[in-house]
């Protein structure tokens, strides 16, 4: 990179203005230039008229002050009060950092007003920095790139432009500050989400009259001593080994969270519902609602509460297929209605409710494919070990195994063991597929049955309402894969709790970016606009002066065409640069890009 300088007559008078370049080669061997920063004009010439003045911090007296900048080539004019040299020769480019998704993240930040409701809500004290920077420090890093308090610390915050965008310095970052923010903001959570829904509402008229509940849990790294809620329990991450906690969420069909609970890692999902519905209701409000929920959540008990309630609640869940068989004469006997071109449903009133048989060409195809794979891979591994002749216990081993990968599959194959005192043989050891039993599931493939005490609804709608299920299963895909809320390595309760509360914060940021895409720029995910905005990076352009002191100019890149347009769609315009700051200590270097 180097400094260009371009001179232009504005009304009959010679600017020269300044601009850091790059080189970059060309697949032809040749060259293309392209301006990263743009400083805009320094004085070179004499006159006082034509003198630019810009407002520095000077960081030795800790205060804001105007000076007049010229080149290093021209003295300083007689009268001018506050006038420097630099020496442009001796351009430093130091500590390039992330800022375009820094700088967006608060922007959304800003957008849903968090940052007064937290100054609000955070006693004034003696702290140099306010908690409420910290909470958003801590929330942003979680969004953009998720890491431990320590990793924050440590590494990302000085690879970040937060310093500019919170305007303080690296005393936010301050490992105990960050464990000590953690530990403030759990009492503050049920205003939170009361204070977002209100928000969200004004913002993008959100409808909160159908909500998706749903559970999920998250796992632990140690033993968890100090936290009585982390217990063994069906692990849907796979991990069974680890201890975990329960996460329940109450979520709109547009993402939005409107309420959450950290359970025991044991908890069964049947015990769960009752509580939310009564957390939903005193929170909000007695309103017309219509849970939407997976089978296996609701009780019978629990369903009919809701039915004979003085104001039943709407509710449409699913329900195991095994139910299909207890009233087939009557599916038999019913006619198909289409509600989509490769949906048709039947409908079938029993006791209040309203049963829906409904059934998917493309869940059909689906999952015959995803049975046949497995069912293939279980096939090649037995013909492997029927090759291969193990001991009894090796075979049994892997045949566990190939049971536990395999999953319900492996029930459509009959396996002939060897007896205790037997060895194996390709006579004592056999298997079948039992084609009986797999063409009759395959034959029930893609469908569902739904119940729901919506008795006067369309089919269709109800249909449509049921798959909006794959909303919160986005939410739960986002939490722990772009969130990275897992695995958990805090040890004591409130700092679990607060951990998972700040994921959710970084959540609520995330699909507000969401939602606002969807209006301006559909087609583009949060996560594809972060990676975007990345590109947009800080560096400091650091000028020596004359009298020994460093002048520093704190500048984000120009973005490309491309960032630009997607700026534009979004409604959304860069900032404008940081003020300069001025600084006679010498420069950093452990952190320090330098190019000259």
């Amino acid at each position: 990179m180097f400094l260009r300088s371009t001179k232009r007559k504005k009304d009959g008078k010679v600017h020269r203005y300044f601009s850091v370049v790059e080189n970059r080669r060309l697949a032809t061997g040749g060259t293309a230039q392209r301006t990263v920063l743009y400083l805009g004009e320094i004085n070179d010439k004499q006159e006082e008229a034509w003198r630019k003045s810009l407002t520095v911090f000077d960081q030795d007296r800790a205060q804001y002050t105007t000076m007049s900048l010229f080149p290093d080539e021209h003295a300083i004019p007689a009268g001018v009060h506050n006038g420097i040299q630099v020496r442009l020769g001796e351009l430093e480019l130091r500590r390039p950092r992330i800022f375009g998704n820094c700088w967006l993240a608060c922007e959304l930040w800003q957008e849903l007003g968090l940052d007064q409701f937290w100054q609000e809500r955070f006693s004034e004290g003696r702290e140099s920095v306010h908690w409420e920077k910290v909470l958003q420090l801590l929330v942003v890093n979680r969004l953009i790139a998720p890491g431990s308090e320590f990793h924050l610390h440590r590494h990302w915050f000085l690879s970040s432009a937060m310093d500019e965008l919170l305007r303080t310095d690296f005393a936010i970052a301050d490992k105990d500050r960050l464990y000590r923010c953690l530990d403030r903001i759990l009492e503050h959570k049920p205003d939170v989400f009361t204070y977002l829904r209100k928000k969200w509402a004004d913002l993008f008229e959100a409808d909160f009259e159908v909500l998706l509940y749903d559970l999920t849990s998250t796992y632990f790294e140690g033993e968890m001593e100090q936290n009585p809620k982390a217990k063994r329990g069906y692990s849907r991450d796979g991990r069974p080994d680890c201890l975990q906690v329960v996460i329940g969420l109450v979520v709109t069909t547009d993402g939005f969270p409107l309420a959450y609970e950290v359970m025991d890692g044991n908890t069964s999902d049947r015990t769960t519902l009752r509580k939310f519905l009564k957390h939903i209701e005193d929170t909000y409000g007695r309103a017309k609602r219509i849970w939407v929920m997976d089978r296996g959540i609701p009780t019978e008990e629990i369903l009919a509460e809701m039915r004979s309630a003085e104001q039943p609640t709407l509710y449409l869940v699913g329900t195991p297929k095994s139910k299909i068989s207890e009233h087939e004469k009557q599916w038999l006997e019913l006619p198909w209605q289409k509600v989509r071109d490769s949906v048709e449903v039947k409908l079938y009133t029993h006791q209040n409710e309203l049963y829906v048989l409904a059934k998917s060409e493309g869940r059909q195809q689906k999952e015959m494919a995803m049975r046949r794979k497995r069912l293939a891979r279980l096939l090649w591994k037995l013909r492997a070990m029927r090759r291969s002749l193990p001991s009894r216990d090796q075979l049994l081993l892997r045949i566990g195994a190939a049971k536990k990968e395999a999953g319900r599959a492996f029930g459509f194959v009959t396996i002939q063991l060897p007896n205790k005192d037997q060895a194996v043989t390709r006579d004592s050891f056999r298997f079948q597929l039992d084609k009986d039993r797999l063409k009759q599931a395959e034959h029930r493939d893609g469908y569902y049955l739904l119940r729901s005490n919506l008795t006067a609804e369309d089919p269709a709608v109800i249909w449509t309402l049921y798959t909006q299920l794959t909303q919160i299963e986005a939410v739960f895909r986002s939490l722990k894969s772009e969130l990275d809320i897992r695995p958990i390595y805090h040890q004591k309760e409130d700092r679990i709790d607060a951990h998972i509360f700040i994921a959710f914060l970084a959540y609520c940021l995330q699909v507000t970016l969401k939602n606002r895409a969807m209006a301006y720029a559909p087609g583009l995910t949060p996560q594809a606009i972060l990676e975007k905005l990345g590109a947009i990076q800080m560096i400091d352009v650091c000028f020596p002066t004359c009298d020994g002191r460093w002048l520093i100019l704190p500048r984000y890149t120009q973005p490309e065409d491309d960032l630009k347009l997607l700026l534009h769609h979004l409604h959304l315009e860069l900032p404008s640069q940081p003020p300069p700051r001025i600084t006679a200590a010498a420069l950093p270097t452990a952190v320090a890009g330098a190019s000259r």
